[in-house]
């Protein structure tokens, strides 16, 4: 279907696509924001279905909502929340920085799937029997308190459905690679210069504690959104025009739902007023960026050559390196994550200034919201691929190259650092300056000077051994 219908709002009239879900209100927010021409993340909008539903519910339940309309609009609800009317939600990321046109968007979509259910149609507002976008979906609530609401569902969701798992996925996969590898001792290495020797195990244990680690994290975030829900507040956090059962209700609701315990805020004029909440859950984001990227950074360079670098591991060749220089293999997959890092943290830098006071915090309400959503979103979704890239790209097919590990550590000069306390630091560290000089073994300088038994020496550089304490 082609053309336009006309709806009005309370500012007047607008043409809304005659095949659109939404009406005047959501016309006009298109209308006003050609900016980035990309809409509100698909899992806030599916978090606004859920949210919607559980409203309807729990409005029924207090006797506020008729069971006609609220059955109605819980079905409508449902169908927003699996996506299936996802090309119905065109308003900009930047909007209003309270979301109220998403919220209206959602309302009206809502309301007019419910009415279609009801037989009678769409754009039937006006109709005494019919579900009302402002009146019915959006009863006991406020774009101030469903927009933040829905953020914390859409961002719980993301954590635990993509992040999570790709965390788990990823620790698997580096552990396994660790306890494959724990008998292969390679040189250790501080401030990129040689150091005493450590098993690439070891090396491995390190990154999948990372992955331990961030994992934790992630789960922390998930908890600490969930646990901190704004729905209840309406316009200011005083609960205006809701019934005071309201929010817990909508919160028990959501949590049969979606599986999360989801919590009503202890304090709602903080949880609309400021959204330390995201600020905080996204700094672990960042957190678990910093952790990638340095074990994607370790890998690239132990794996940097063939010939002329370290070389100690093999990545897999997955694409041509050079346009010019045939046989050129790059480590890409690294190269990716760690841009991937890069843009977490600026994405966090985004987080941060959205709620700091005086940009999107001002006294009652946190008027940057659809941009913080946008850029955790995107932190979430890069941050869970580039996890799942990691292992199937790249350590899937990771091989560790035993023979150059030990053709490094018999040339390296810290070795000499087992025979220190009995040469003495100072003859030692002598010793290394002239292996250096002479382009020697520290081995080979200790049995010429005869300056320890080769039985002894033989027990002292007992590279496996130097791993272990004693």
């Amino acid at each position: 279907m082609s053309g336009y219908r006309i709806e009005s709002d309370t500012m007047g009239e607008m043409q809304v696509p005659a095949d659109a879900l939404y009406g005047a209100s959501t016309a006009r927010a298109v209308d006003n924001f050609p900016i980035s021409f990309e809409p509100v993340p698909a899992g806030v909008v599916h978090a606004f279905g859920l949210l919607k539903a559980a409203c309807a519910h729990a409005n029924q339940d207090l006797g506020k909502l008729d069971p006609r309309r609220a059955a109605a609009i819980a079905a409508a609800s449902q169908d927003v929340a699996e996506g299936r009317y996802d090309d119905h939600f065109p308003v900009d990321v930047y909007q209003t920085g309270s979301g109220t046109s998403t919220n209206m968007n959602a309302n009206e979509v809502i309301a007019n799937l419910a009415n279609e259910r009801l037989g009678l149609g769409r754009g039937a507002k006006g109709n005494a029997e019919a579900v009302h976008p402002n009146d019915h979906v959006n009863m006991g609530q406020s774009s101030n308190d469903t927009f933040p609401a829905a953020m914390h569902i859409a961002a719980a969701q993301a954590l635990r459905q993509q992040l999570l798992p790709a965390l788990e996925r990823l620790h698997a996969a580096l552990d396994e690679k660790a306890r494959a590898w724990d008998a292969v001792v390679k040189v250790g290495r501080t401030h990129l210069m040689d150091a005493t020797p450590i098993r690439v195990g070891q090396v491995f244990s390190g990154y999948a504690q990372q992955a331990k680690h961030a994992r934790q994290w992630a789960q922390e975030a998930c908890g600490h959104l969930a646990a901190s829900m704004p729905i209840g507040g309406t316009a200011v956090g005083t609960g205006i025009n809701t019934h005071p059962e309201f929010a817990r209700r909508v919160c028990a609701i959501l949590e049969r739902l979606v599986g999360i315990p989801f919590r009503e805020a202890e304090n709602h004029p903080e949880a609309q007023a400021a959204k330390d909440a995201f600020v905080f859950s996204h700094g672990h984001l960042k957190a678990i960026a910093v952790a990638l990227s340095k074990i994607a950074n370790d890998i690239r360079l132990l794996g940097s050559g063939p010939r002329c670098g370290i070389n100690e591991l093999s990545l897999p060749a997955t694409q041509p390196g050079s346009s010019i220089m045939p046989g050129k293999v790059n480590p890409v997959i690294c190269e990716a994550v760690m841009q991937v890092a890069c843009r977490v943290l600026g994405n966090d830098a985004t987080v941060a200034t959205a709620g700091l006071g005086g940009v999107g915090s001002l006294f009652e309400l946190n008027v940057a919201m659809p941009v913080m959503i946008d850029a955790f979103m995107e932190s979430v979704k890069l941050l869970a691929n580039a996890s799942q890239v990691l292992v199937d790209k790249l350590l899937n097919g990771l091989e560790v190259n035993e023979k150059r590990c030990r053709e490094l550590l018999d040339r390296s000069l810290m070795t000499v650092t087992k025979l220190a306390p009995l040469l003495g630091y100072e003859q030692s560290a002598h010793l290394a300056k002239q292996a250096l000089a002479e382009d020697k073994t520290i081995r080979e300088l200790v049995l010429a000077g005869k300056l320890l038994p080769v039985d002894q020496l033989d027990q002292l550089l007992d590279y496996d051994g130097m791993t272990r304490p004693e």
